[in-house]
């Protein structure tokens, strides 16, 4: 029974988050466990946003359907058209809005590989055809072989950049080139953006950039997503968006924090400095990519490093389930003493 209702394209695996500190305590017995899975701001957010998002007390109210006092910030922040910014819960919501307006069954969507699960989840949901694109070798930047499976059925071409979860970051030229050589929407995921050392500016009527509050601005929990849209596309969007897919003390959280912008831009560039510490170090033990997000991408030289590390107290994301991954790790940027703990247990496990 339960077979004949679910959708023949619904049979999907869950999307499988990094384990929790909680978890890994109750499993090994330990007293101190570092969370380095999930790519979150290790300094948390602007002490104005939490007190924003604290103070807000008329929770029996709906939020402003429009947001517009957020999308005016947002356009400060970025220089992108108000009029042409929308908002959803993180870039998940928004890729979900855009899956559900604009994929047909037997679509094809392209996507490099390896990038976000979810990517392929939501693919497979809405009974689209995968297209996948092996990255190069030299630095997993996506190369010219992707202009090869673009095709007449080809809805969307998702890039994430930097991407999850390699680090680097694609070209504008890539960008551009891509969208002059579809008939489809190139979503730019750019999540991880304030940690690298540029952005992509393109802009043209079938490319789509999103970004989000939840990495650098540190509002992970509130699932804060936006992005800027061709005007054509706009007002259709809003019409098949969840209705209120964010609360008004996470617009008001979002608001203050971009209201005390030095905070994130402290946060990211001592993130950054770690960064480059633990790439430096990583180079004495495996082969790592360079990386321009909060994380740091490496093939394991033995089998099972994740559980020998979550043993000894520190959560990495094993990646071995991403498509076009094998022993890979991805291990964010957490503090000075969290990234120590994690080289010690990393030299203890690999001797």
């Amino acid at each position: 029974m339960v077979e004949f209702l679910i959708r023949k394209c619904a049979q999907i695996a869950r999307y499988v988050p990094g384990k929790s500190v909680e978890e890994v305590k109750r499993r090994y017995g330990l007293k101190k466990v570092i969370k380095l899975a999930s790519n979150e701001n290790p300094y948390g957010p602007s002490p104005r946003a939490v007190e924003a998002f604290r103070s807000y007390s008329d929770l029996h109210i709906y939020p402003d359907p429009e947001y517009r006092e957020l999308r005016e910030k947002i356009a400060e922040y970025t220089g992108w058209s108000y009029d042409r910014i929308v908002v959803a819960a993180g870039v998940d919501g928004i890729l979900e809005t855009l899956f559900r307006l604009l994929v047909d069954e037997g679509d094809e969507i392209v996507i490099p590989t390896p990038t976000f699960p979810y990517y392929h989840i939501l693919t497979r949901l809405h009974c689209g055809r995968e297209v996948l694109v092996k990255r190069s070798d030299d630095g997993y930047r996506v190369d010219e072989s992707i202009f090869d499976a673009i095709s007449g059925k080809t809805k969307l071409v998702i890039i994430c950049s930097p991407n999850n979860p390699t680090g680097n970051v694609e070209s504008a030229k890539l960008v551009r080139e891509l969208a002059e050589s579809t008939g489809g929407v190139v979503f730019l995921d750019e999540a991880y953006v304030e940690f690298a050392d540029r952005s992509i500016d393109v802009d043209a009527d079938n490319v789509i950039v999103a970004r989000t509050f939840s990495k650098a601005f540190g509002l992970a929990n509130l699932r804060i997503g936006y992005a800027l849209l061709p005007e054509w596309l706009v007002e259709l969007f809003k019409a098949a968006s969840t209705p209120f897919p964010i609360s008004t003390p996470a617009e008001r959280a979002a608001i203050a924090a971009l209201e005390d912008i030095e905070w994130m831009f402290g946060c990211v560039e001592k993130i950054r400095a770690e960064r480059e510490r633990i790439y430096r170090e990583l180079q004495r033990f495996v082969e790592v990519n360079p990386s321009q997000a909060n994380f740091l991408f490496f093939k394991s030289p033995i089998e099972n490093l994740a559980e020998e590390l979550m043993k000894r107290g520190v959560i990495v994301r094993d990646c071995s389930n991403f498509v076009g991954c094998d022993r890979h790790i991805r291990v964010s940027i957490g503090k000075p003493e969290e990234n120590d703990m994690f080289l010690d247990a990393l030299k203890e496990v690999l001797g």
